[in-house]
């Protein structure tokens, strides 16, 4: 492992280590560096705070093996990945969702997934345009990344109960039913 991989293993484990018995908010840049044996500079070596720390967390634990799915046009399982990457380090993430305010966990949620979803978009349509002038690439990835964040929010708020594939068939149905039919089934 190279030294760079080995230093942010260590921060991250550190702060996760933390985020076990005190609210991310609280937890200072000497507390991580201290439990991962490195020095300050270090850790701004390779980040700009401990929200970037978890964003980075979120981004190569759940963002990252979820992208060649997403490019080989398998969203139904990379939506379930989402989740089980989740589910992997479930105390974690339950206490990661509490973080609110200008860096809270959900913004950072939808942030990574609105990344992720424009560049598959931009990708993937290559230089075509909607027949609407307002559907844009942007609006797109922005519409179902909130969608999707406010769906995954929810569920890790809810104590994670209803497993991945649940969770996938809930997306689905969503997507693929107008306000409308969604409201005339549960009568």
């Amino acid at each position: 492992m190279r030294k760079k991989e080995n230093v942010e293993k260590k921060l991250i484990e550190s702060f996760k280590e933390l985020a076990k018995r005190t609210p991310i908010e609280k937890i200072t840049i000497q507390e991580i560096v201290e439990g991962a044996g490195v020095i300050r500079p270090t850790f701004y070596n390779h980040f700009h705070d401990k929200y970037q720390l978890l964003e980075y967390i979120f981004k190569s634990e759940v963002i990252e093996p979820v992208k060649p799915l997403i490019h080989n046009d398998m969203l139904d399982d990379a939506v379930v990945l989402i989740f089980v990457q989740v589910l992997k380090d479930k105390d974690f993430y339950g206490r990661a969702y509490r973080l609110e305010g200008q860096n809270s966990f959900e913004s950072i949620v939808k942030n990574s997934l609105y990344e992720m979803l424009l560049d598959f978009i931009e990708e993937d349509s290559g230089n075509k345009e909607s027949r609407y002038k307002l559907l844009s690439h942007d609006m797109l990835a922005n519409y179902y990344s909130v969608f999707l964040a406010f769906i995954f929010i929810t569920w890790i708020r809810d104590g994670m109960i209803v497993s991945p594939q649940e969770m996938r068939d809930l997306f689905n149905y969503i997507k693929d039913h107008s306000l409308y039919e969604i409201i005339r089934e549960m009568e």
